[in-house]
């Protein structure tokens, strides 16, 4: 009777455990499909996207602004096509990869991916930001060579180089902030250096000027008391 018993049990949950398997079954089929066409469309897109960045010569106007010469300095090939197709590529694969989390039941993936998803933005501006300090900093790099060369002053490099270094670091932790990292400290951060260099602005004008301004002061005083 006991036997009996464990029996209807055992074979109950087997029953039981069929169902589910089999009632699940179709939306690892669904998933699988979805999943499956992801791959495709994603390849797709990404090919075409690496084509049409090809078409548009990206590459050459990046090497004219001299965005070359620093890629190689970290070893990497300047080819905006190949990293806009592989963009493009795995940003449709997590998208049907969510689909087909979903269509699983799996929410704490699917949470997951939504987050990876969302925050791909961020990672595309940020590049996008420090591209645009590196070419204005080369401008401003050899803006501030030419002004010092026609001035005839010294330190021209340096100059220059200091000129590059202020735009790229700005364009660094402008970046940041658009990562979400350490924005509180890197805001602390900026506003220190505005403060510091408006003080030395401050005090270079006020201790290299001073002279200058007594000079303007007794000028003004003198005229005031002319026509009184």
């Amino acid at each position: 009777m006991l036997i009996q018993t464990w029996t209807d049990v055992l074979v109950g949950s087997l029953q039981s455990l069929w169902v589910q398997v089999i009632s699940w079954l179709p939306n690892l089929i669904g998933a699988t499909l979805v999943f499956v066409v992801g791959l495709i469309v994603a390849a797709g897109l990404g090919s075409l996207a690496e084509r049409v960045v090809g078409a548009l010569r990206l590459d050459a106007a990046l090497r004219k602004l001299g965005v070359e010469e620093y890629t190689r300095r970290a070893n990497l090939e300047l080819n905006s096509g190949h990293f806009l197709g592989q963009l493009v590529y795995w940003f449709m694969l997590l998208a049907f990869l969510l689909a087909a989390s979903d269509i699983l039941g799996f929410f704490a993936l699917s949470s997951f991916l939504r987050e990876v998803l969302l925050y791909i933005p961020n990672i595309v501006i940020a590049v996008l930001i420090m591209l645009a300090a590196l070419v204005v900093a080369n401008l401003a790099k050899h803006l501030v060579r030419a002004s010092v060369m026609s001035a005839r002053l010294h330190a021209v490099k340096f100059l220059g180089s200091a000129a590059w270094w202020v735009v790229m670091i700005f364009g660094g932790l402008a970046a940041l902030v658009q990562l979400g990292i350490a924005v509180s400290i890197i805001n602390t951060v900026i506003t220190g250096l505005i403060a510091m260099m408006a003080l030395a602005g401050g005090l270079a004008f006020g201790l290299g000027g001073k002279d200058t301004a007594a000079e303007l002061l007794r000028r003004t005083m003198d005229e005031l008391e002319g026509r009184s």
